[in-house]
């Protein structure tokens, strides 16, 4: 899937701005995330972290939830913001792509940003191959909105 410029720079924008509600107290590591739905509509989320540290959650995760909070079904492109040109290009964790996997295909754009430029632009397919998700179910799921038909 090719974005247009104006749909990129929103789901960019969304993920920067996140980025600057995430509650990152303990790590000071702020990340936030974009997602683009079948709509059309960009549904955003922030890390959230937790005193107990296991309880924190990520950015993918917030905006899968808000997405599927406004009825979205389908993920067609992600936006991932960390705002740190000095790191290395941080991609969604292992958990965050299997989510992701839920409702967007292998070909969904995957752009990771550092607060300024896009410094990766990848798949969801290239950072979870061969990966396991809804057509891996029985017959019976099959309609569920993420399965490929």
């Amino acid at each position: 899937m090719t974005l247009d410029p104006t749909t990129l720079e929103s789901l960019l924008d969304a993920a920067r701005a996140a980025r600057t509600r995430a509650y990152a107290p303990y790590s000071r590591f702020n990340v936030g995330a974009a997602l683009l739905d079948e709509q059309g509509r960009v549904h955003a989320g922030c890390n959230v972290e937790n005193a107990a540290y296991p309880q924190g959650s990520c950015a993918e995760a917030g905006a899968l939830a808000a997405l599927v909070l406004a009825g979205g079904t389908r993920v067609l492109a992600v936006a991932v913001d960390a705002g740190s040109p000095s790191l290395a290009p941080v991609t969604p964790c292992g958990g965050c792509r299997q989510r992701l996997r839920e409702f967007a295909a292998d070909a969904a754009p995957v752009l990771i940003a550092d607060g300024q430029t896009v410094r990766l632009r990848t798949t969801l397919g290239a950072l979870l191959p061969d990966s396991f998700g809804p057509d891996h179910l029985s017959d019976q799921l099959m309609d569920h909105p993420a399965s490929p038909r």
